[in-house]
This record gives C-alpha cells, structure tokens and sequence, in this order.
C-alpha cells in the first residue's frame, strides 16, 4: 500500500471551495426583522414592564378626571365636551411618552449587559439595530394604546364626537408621535451611556413639557407666561391634533405642524442615534 502523498500548494489552490462560498450575513431587512421579532419576545417575557406601561396613564385618567372634572362646565372648555373625551387624547400622548422612554433605557440596558457586543461580532449592520428597537417599540406602544382606549370607553366612558374614525386616526397620530421620540430617546442613551442619569435626565424633561401644554387643561386657562411656553411646546400640537381628531373638530394646519414637528424630532434622533452608536462601538 503505497503512503498518502500531501497536497502541493497548487493542488490546495485548486481544491473546490464549499457551495455558495463564504457566508456573509443576511440583507439589512431580514436582519431588522429577526432583530425586531427578538425584542418583542423580551416584551413578551416582562409582563411587569407591559402591566405598568398601562397602569401609569391608567391612574393619571383616574386623578385628572376627578381633579379637573369641573373644567367643562367654564367658559374656557369647549363646550358639549366632557372632561374624559377631552383628557384621553392627552393621556395618549402621554402614553407615548412613556414608551419611547422605555426604548431609550431598553437599548441601553442591551448596551451594558453585552448584548450589543455581541451583535457586533455578527455580520450585522449597526443601524439595523436601532432600526429594530423602534420597530418593536411601535408594535408595543400600538398594542398599549389600543388596550388604554377599550379600558377608557368601558370604564370611564369615553365616546367622543370623532366615534370609531375620529379615534382611529388620533391613535395613529400619537403612534407616529412616540416613534419619532423614541428615536430622540435612543440617541440621549446612547450618549449618556448611564440609565440612572438618563431617566432622571428625561423626567425632568418630561414633565414639564406635558403640564406646559394643552394636555390638562386649554390654554386659555393657562398664566400668561406658561401659555407662552405651550404655544411653542411640540407636545401642545401632539395633543390638540390627536384631540381634534378623536373629537371630530377641524384639524387645520396643526395635524400638520403636528406630523413635521414629530418628522423633524425623529430625523434629528435617528441621526444622533446613529453617531453615537457607532461612536461606542
């Protein structure tokens, strides 16, 4: 039996490769989307974060509707509206709020407990990340917001003049508003890198913007001073367009103000988000 003889380096050169060659990763889409199908199972997996997500507006409906309940019946209120029909477009907002916060700490909390790193060992682009974060945030703060307005219309009686119409375009009206704040959320994480500076950095942002507007109660009723700041606060335009909508009223030219003040927060954070991203890597 004669002896097995080694492979010249030509013959080596020669030798078939695997079909298909190397692997070089899925498309940009594909990976959005398992990315995205990833996030949602973590969702699913912390029922305590879904259940709060829903208490907080829930019990802000509950407060305001009794605290300032007596508003309809002033000069100032729109008349023939009560205070729940005029407060729950508000609190959708709200809402909002609370869900692009939550993707911000999310993508941090993937950021400092490795998950991030080891993305990066994969063949993945970066943006597809951020891309599939928001995206499963949409899919959750759509799926909040339609569980708030059952609660709403079968506890407190919510039905106001816009009906099932009025009420689905305010819906989609606050869902593209916490997309675009999602992104301004993620790109304050990924700058500030620490999750406790950053929620008290947001709630102290957060807060005011919604008590300076036209959430509570209409401007008219505001101080002078605060009214100023309303009238130029983004979440003022927010809330009277998905109000006027779910109330059936004229949008005119705020449901547009409304949508390019919400394109322009999401382009400004979708870049940011990216830069600093990137910057960490």
């Amino acid at each position: 039996m004669s002896a097995p003889t080694a492979l010249s380096a030509s013959d080596s050169a020669t030798a078939p490769r695997p079909a298909g060659g190397p692997w070089r990763g899925t498309s940009v889409p594909m990976q959005i989307l398992i990315l995205t199908g990833r996030s949602l199972r973590a969702v699913v997996a912390s029922r305590a974060l879904v259940l709060l997500g829903l208490l907080q507006p829930l019990i802000v409906l509950i407060l305001f509707s009794q605290v300032f309940a007596s508003l309809a019946g002033t000069a100032s209120f729109p008349a023939g509206v009560s205070y729940i029909d005029y407060l729950m477009p508000a609190v959708l907002v709200m809402g909002s709020l609370s869900v692009a916060l939550q993707s911000g700490v999310g993508l941090l909390d993937d950021m400092r407990n490795g998950v991030v790193a080891r993305f990066r060992t994969l063949p993945i682009a970066s943006a597809s990340v951020l891309v599939a974060r928001s995206l499963a945030d949409v899919v959750r703060h759509a799926l909040q917001l339609a569980i708030m307005l059952v609660l709403a219309a079968t506890l407190f009686g919510f039905s106001p003049g816009g009906g099932f119409t009025g009420v689905l375009w305010a819906w989609l009206m606050c869902i593209a508003v916490g997309w675009s704040l999602s992104w301004m959320f993620m790109a304050i994480g990924v700058w500030i890198t620490n999750v406790e500076v950053m929620q008290g950095v947001t709630s102290m942002v957060m807060f005011p913007l919604m008590f300076a507007s036209s959430a509570y109660v209409p401007l008219s009723s505001l101080p002078a001073w605060l009214r100023a700041v309303a009238t130029v606060n983004p979440l003022t335009y927010s809330v009277d367009a998905s109000r006027n909508l779910a109330l059936g009223h004229p949008v005119g030219t705020g449901g547009l103000a409304a949508l390019g003040a919400a394109a322009l927060i999401g382009l400004t954070g979708a870049i940011a988000a990216t830069r600093g991203f990137r910057r960490s890597a």
